[in-house]
């Protein structure tokens, strides 16, 4: 056949016609918010054949089979052997002045939406430095006797995930049970065979509700952001740390690395040991390798005088893409709404939703404090440049926008008022409200949101305040760059 003008036009014309039949078909087959949805349209209309691979990155949601693995039978049962640990911690001697009390609205949201108990009693304590949260999270593993289960977003093949893995496969062979659960796009590097030592020894180790070959299934969204950490169903770790050297401040780009995470001992660690059971049972592909007797790994956790007189009761909430309800953001408006003194935050990717825009500028032309802390320096330029975006919006509403100078800023914060808190693996920013599986500790104890406060205000001190002034004054380049970034951020939220 001989290629003419016409034929060539013929072709083209069928190509353009195709491309728009399948885009509509693409967009308007799944459920989506009407953002995403016009953004879509675009790309897949203005870009015809490119738009399709682009979206086969960004915008193919989970097959829903996977999804229902989360609802499946396990959380019923898991639900049968918390019970029964429950009564001890309800039955235990309440505070007089307790600030569950005062927020037992924001109790009763997580409480409907998550199933989440409130522990009272619990033995926190906050690390902000890698080196001494990894020294103590090994010298915990070291002492596990009957179970490890580690769950996150990112575990790399350098030092101190050698580190990890070679303590894993230690206590492995002396009999403990070790199972690792990790996200294959956050581990990116780190190959199947990262962990047949283990395997090897009598442990396992999973990627989180995807195939082991990120060629296969390359989606960039849906991905496992959750850091949890429980050892003989006592002690528990939630945060914003990875494994990896860059969060040790290993890494040159980065610097010294700011993070803040918790370890628990207390009730709320049956709360991280139920969420990672279900992750894991999700994710496995064999029956015989899915956990199928709970109760072991929910002993009765017997606290002394000591840590009976902490007063640090806590609510662990988890959110994803398989619930309707995005259960973290719904708790971070409650908190911001029911301020009346300040609010206080550190984020390091700043792209809100509208409502959670609106609730911040509410609170700040209402004359609360709102403070919000980011990153000077970028992981990601895109992210950065929307974040930026952000930052001078909210500026220009009253909220003071600190630029953290020190380091990278890689914390999840949030305090409200000197009294309630929350820490996790959440940012302020659509694709942990939408798109990512996480998990947060809200608290409600004004001793430890004190102490977080504190490392806020030491914060404050690595860091330089951008005035909306400052904000204008930027190239007109720079800001072209922010507007841009933040108008394609509906196609993150899918």
């Amino acid at each position: 056949m001989i290629l003419t003008w016409s034929v060539i036009k013929w072709l083209l014309l069928a190509i353009v016609v195709i491309n728009e039949i399948a885009a509509l078909f693409t967009v308007f087959r799944e459920k989506r918010d009407i953002a995403a949805t016009w953004a879509w349209l675009l790309v897949l209309l203005l870009l015809p054949v490119v738009g399709f691979i682009i979206y086969a990155f960004l915008g193919r949601k989970l097959p829903q089979r996977r999804l229902e693995r989360i609802k499946s039978q396990t959380q019923l049962k898991l639900k049968q052997a918390v019970d029964r640990q429950k009564v001890q911690f309800q039955n235990m001697p309440k505070p007089k002045h307790s600030t569950a009390q005062m927020y037992r609205r924001t109790v009763m949201l997580f409480q409907s939406l998550d199933n989440a108990f409130l522990t009272r009693h619990n033995n926190v304590k906050v690390y902000v430095d890698g080196d001494k949260l990894f020294q103590q999270l090994f010298a915990d593993i070291e002492a596990a006797q009957k179970s490890i289960n580690i769950e996150f977003y990112t575990i790399y093949n350098d030092q101190i995930g050698n580190e990890l893995r070679t303590l894993l496969e230690q206590k492995a062979a002396e009999g403990v049970e070790v199972r690792v659960l990790y996200d294959s796009w956050g581990s990116m590097g780190v190959r199947a065979d990262f962990y047949n030592g283990l395997r090897k020894r009598g442990g396992y180790a999973t990627p989180f509700l995807m195939t082991h070959s990120n060629f296969i299934d390359f989606r960039l969204n849906y991905r496992d952001h959750r850091k949890i950490v429980v050892i003989d169903g006592k002690i528990g770790y939630v945060g914003g740390f990875n494994v990896g050297d860059q969060y040790l401040g290993r890494v040159k780009k980065f610097g010294p690395w700011r993070d803040t995470h918790l370890r628990i001992i207390g009730g709320g660690v049956y709360s991280l040991q139920q969420r990672f059971i279900r992750d894991w049972n999700a994710s496995v592909k064999h029956q015989e390798s899915r956990i199928k007797h709970f109760r072991r790994f929910f002993p009765e956790i017997k606290l002394d005088k000591n840590q009976l007189k902490n007063e640090t009761s806590l609510q662990i909430v988890s959110s994803g893409p398989e619930s309707p309800q995005e259960n973290i953001k719904l708790g971070y408006l409650r908190l911001i709404n029911a301020a009346t003194d300040h609010i206080w935050i550190q984020t390091p990717y700043l792209i809100p939703d509208d409502s959670v825009i609106d609730a911040l500028q509410v609170a700040a032309h209402s004359g609360v404090d709102v403070r919000i802390m980011i990153p000077c320096k970028p992981d990601h330029p895109f992210v950065y440049r929307a974040t930026q975006y952000y930052a001078r919006v909210l500026a220009n509403h009253g909220i003071t926008i600190y630029f953290y100078e020190k380091g990278f800023l890689h914390a999840k914060t949030i305090m409200i008022d000197g009294r309630m808190a929350s820490v996790g693996s959440a940012n302020l920013d659509f694709r942990s409200f939408k798109l990512n599986f996480e998990i947060n500790s809200f608290i409600y104890d004004r001793d430890m949101t004190d102490k977080l406060e504190q490392i806020f205000v030491n914060d404050i001190r690595s860091s330089r305040v951008i005035t909306p002034e400052m904000f204008a004054s930027q190239s007109r380049w720079l800001r072209f760059k922010q507007t841009f970034s933040r108008l394609l951020s509906p196609i993150k939220i899918l």
